[in-house]
Order: C-alpha cells, then sequence, then structure tokens
C-alpha cells in the first residue's frame, strides 16, 4: 500500500478511537431536597446545574411556597444554573392512576400563565425552564393529549421571547407511546421547537440505546437528559435492590451520552446536558430508588462512578 493510501487510512482510525473523555455536554443533578446543597460530599464536586421540579400550582399551598422558596435560595447561594420543571398538582397521582377530582384537573392557559409569572416573579435570575415534566407518563394530565402539553408549551414561548430564557418543550418518558406522542406534538408545536429533554431510564438501566436514538432521530436540536441514572431499586420484581447494578449502569450511562454526544450517523440531535436523578436515595422499603449517596449522606457504590466522570462535565 502506498503511503499516500496508508496516511488517511491512519487519520480515519484515529478519529474512529477518539476517547469518549472528549464529550462535550454537562452534568447536574435532578433532586428535590435542599439539603443537598450543604452537603460536603456534594460541594466537593463543584457542579453548577440542578433541575428541580414544581408543581404548577405551587403559589396556592403555603407549604410548597416555602418549599420552593427553601430550595431555589439554596441553589442560588450555591451559583447553580437551575432548570425548572411544571408538573402535575402534588397528590394527584397515587402510584396506579392519575386522579380526575377538581383539584387535579389540567390547568387551563390562563391559570398555568399566572402561575408561572408569580414563580418567574419571584425567581427572575432562572435561565432556563421545561413546560411540563414527563408529559407522556399516566402521573400528568398531558399523559394522552400531546395538544395539551403543547399549549403550556405555547404559553411559555411567549414570554420566553421577552424574558430571553431558553424554553424546553417536549420533557418526556421513553415509554412505548414516545414516538407517537413527539410526532403529534412537532406537527402542533409553533415556532420550531429546537430544545427537548428525555428520561432514558430503560436505555440506561437495560443497557441499550433504542429508545434514545429514537429520540434524536424525531426531533430537531439540542436533547438534555433531564432525567437519567442507574436504579437501585424499582417495583421490588423488576430491578431488586442492588447498588452494585446500579453503578454499573451509572458507567453505561455516560457511555451512551458521550456516544450521541455530537451529530453522527444521521442524527440530527445531540446530547449537550445531563441530569441524574438522583442525590438521596430512599429507605430500603420504597418502591423507588436511585439515589447516589444514602438517606443520612453517606455514598454508595454508584457515588465514585458519577464523580469521576461528573468532574470532567462541569
Amino acid at each position: 500500500m502506498s503511503f499516500r493510501l496508508i496516511l488517511p487510512v491512519t487519520l480515519l482510525a484515529a478519529l474512529l478511537l477518539a476517547p469518549t473523555a472528549e464529550a462535550k455536554y454537562r452534568v447536574g443533578l435532578s433532586e428535590q431536597n435542599s439539603s443537598m446543597f450543604a452537603s460536603a460530599r456534594w460541594q466537593s464536586l463543584k457542579l453548577k446545574r440542578v433541575r428541580y421540579i414544581v408543581p404548577w400550582d405551587w403559589n396556592r399551598h403555603p407549604g410548597e411556597v416555602a418549599a420552593v422558596a427553601s430550595y431555589m435560595n439554596a441553589a442560588r447561594a450555591a451559583r447553580q444554573q437551575v432548570l425548572v420543571s411544571f408538573t402535575a398538582a402534588r397528590g394527584c397521582w397515587n402510584g396506579k392512576r392519575y386522579s380526575r377530582s377538581a383539584a387535579c384537573r389540567a390547568p387551563s392557559a390562563a391559570a398555568y400563565r399566572a402561575s408561572f409569572r408569580a414563580f418567574d416573579s419571584l425567581y427572575p435570575w432562572v435561565k432556563t425552564y421545561s413546560a411540563w415534566n414527563e408529559v407522556n407518563h399516566a402521573s400528568q394530565p398531558t399523559a394522552r393529549k400531546p395538544k395539551l402539553a403543547v399549549r403550556y408549551y405555547e404559553v411559555l414561548r411567549k414570554d420566553a421571547r421577552a424574558r430571553r430564557f431558553k424554553l424546553m418543550a417536549a420533557d418526556i418518558l421513553d415509554t412505548s407511546n414516545m414516538g407517537s406522542y413527539l410526532r403529534r406534538f412537532l406537527r402542533q408545536a409553533k415556532g420550531s421547537p429546537r430544545l427537548w429533554g428525555l428520561h432514558n431510564y430503560q436505555d440506561v438501566n437495560y443497557r441499550t440505546s433504542a429508545d434514545t436514538r429514537r429520540m434524536l432521530a424525531t426531533v430537531p436540536g439540542e436533547v438534555w437528559l433531564t432525567e437519567t441514572g442507574g436504579l437501585v431499586k424499582f417495583n421490588g420484581r423488576r430491578f431488586r435492590y442492588s447498588e452494585a447494578r446500579a453503578a454499573s449502569r451509572t458507567k453505561w450511562m455516560f457511555k451512551l451520552a458521550a456516544r450521541y454526544d455530537s451529530r453522527q450517523r444521521g442524527l440530527r440531535s445531540r446530547i449537550t446536558q445531563l441530569y441524574v436523578y438522583n442525590w438521596f436515595g430512599e429507605a430500603r422499603g420504597a418502591r423507588f430508588d436511585s439515589g447516589l449517596v444514602n438517606p443520612d449522606g453517606t455514598p454508595r457504590k454508584a457515588f465514585p462512578v458519577f464523580r469521576k466522570t461528573a468532574v470532567k462535565h462541569r
């Protein structure tokens, strides 16, 4: 083989074998408990991003107002960039079905707008919002109504232009209805949304990639993994309690994010941020647990795996 042919082949091989450490995505944590910010172990990571989920009717309940203030003030004191995601009213999901009571009905556009503006007036420093959390999950009033999810997105889109904050269109879970839901959302949404959220628990915990690839192939623009992580326990049958499995899946989560960090394989999107859910774990009897540390803050097996990569992607 001539030198002229050897050189391009060598360069191609070097590109294909480039280490994933060069990936550009940024890592944060999705956590509801504001005491995380006081943890020396969390502080040692020097992360810059957190995600916080807020019931859409938060301002109607003094307890929620206080909880939101506690978290948001602590996050700002810690100099965090907060991704705020709105969700159904608290207590409307009993673990099996969404309540149809009057208190749990989907808010009107006007009610949703009033709630958002009340939040935005208190925390004008927030620069990124997700219109609604897990729009396709049964726990949400938007589950079978992409048009309703689009309505909330449109409410925030108008304010986003004036306030110049980033707005996530559909923040979606990787269940079987994901593809059809996204296609219906895209047909109805205005303004050519370019920022999307994915919770790719299935890919991470089954060590697959199909749902992540499907998401990337369906939507244009950036995709953030807004909620993901290795499960310590889920439902007691599907995933029995195992810190070792959670650590292994955390390692796969980072490999998967790095694989689709840049434009390749004809995909039209790229993963640019990743939020692990969550920091604090639950007691052994809990149905769902994905914590990096125990309830008392001591590390689990997934923590050093998370730390090793997260500090490189702050």
